[in-house]
């Protein structure tokens, strides 16, 4: 069989843990592992891109064995192979590349091109997941609020009209189950934005966390709704996520998985701290929220 020739349908961005497929494409991935490509998945996978989201976690049912997929990454092919995660040289949408979903699952168990096959996301760990995936866009949009009067500048807005600290200056995001840890770099490219940065030292992190949380409260007890708005039904499709909070939607483009409100987080705490980064200041944001029973 050749490779697929048409962007993996996905089902995750709508909440879907299981989906019927057909198997495409089965390649060696290295280490006893095979990829498998499917036309259709309800399994979140890990994207090399912007690794923020890591995989679901589940099984692959197929001809009556249950298999356990032990990673979901994107994969791309321009027809002649296919190229894993951080191997693939193109960025996504890439005119003339079709991009995939790949389940990784061990080589000796792998079923066959043309094999129909049932995919199963674990419940608990996507819940955990996406928890703390909508803690961390609601956790950013309170931290712009909170630095809004640091900028001398006009810098561009975030999604509720806010100066965008967190788009200006992150350096990288990492979803947790029912968290985040944001790391902003304090550099000189954002104080020549306009960004007073010598105001964030250590003295200011207490009353910074007492400002985020309260938002963060506010917006928890409106209990406000989350959707995900996506252009189309495949993998390079663009997807928002969307939060009707009090005073104003906010809409962020987003591949990853959500909780259905703000209420669903329960209670939710962020903490700062100062770190380096070969000589750069950076902050570090951590958000852990204690979802509802």
């Amino acid at each position: 069989m050749t490779l697929p020739a048409t962007a993996t349908r996905v089902s995750y961005p709508a909440g879907a843990l299981a989906s019927t497929a057909t198997v495409l494409h089965v390649a060696p991935a290295g280490d006893g592992r095979a990829a498998v490509v499917t036309d259709v998945t309800s399994f979140h996978p890990v994207d090399a891109a912007w690794p923020d989201q890591p995989a679901d976690r589940g099984v692959l049912r197929a001809v009556g064995r249950e298999l356990t997929i032990v990673d979901a990454v994107v994969a791309a092919t321009d027809g002649e192979a296919l190229h894993l995660g951080d191997e693939i040289p193109v960025r996504k949408g890439t005119e003339g590349w079709t991009f995939l979903v790949a389940h990784l699952v061990d080589a000796d168990v792998a079923p066959a091109e043309g094999d129909p096959v049932e995919i199963l996301a674990d419940p608990a760990v996507r819940a955990g997941l996406s928890v703390g995936h909508t803690a961390c866009h609601l956790a950013s949009l309170a931290l712009n609020r909170a630095l809004a009067t640091r900028w001398s500048k006009e810098p561009r807005q975030d999604a509720l009209g806010s100066p965008d600290f967190d788009g200006t200056a992150i350096q990288s995001s990492r979803i947790e189950a029912d968290g985040s840890v944001d790391r902003y770099r304090l550099n000189k490219s954002l104080r020549r934005a306009g960004f007073d940065t010598a105001s964030l030292d250590e003295a200011a992190l207490p009353a910074l966390a007492a400002e985020v949380q309260a938002t963060l409260a506010e917006w928890v007890a409106a209990d406000a709704p989350v959707r995900i708005e996506a252009e189309g039904e495949t993998l390079t499709d663009r997807r928002f996520w969307v939060c009707e909070l009090p005073g104003g939607a906010a809409r962020i483009p987003c591949g990853g998985t959500h909780a259905g409100s703000t209420g669903a987080l329960g209670t939710v705490e962020v903490g700062f701290e100062l770190g380096d980064d070969a000589g750069t200041p950076v902050l570090v944001m951590t958000t852990r929220a204690t979802p509802r029973g």
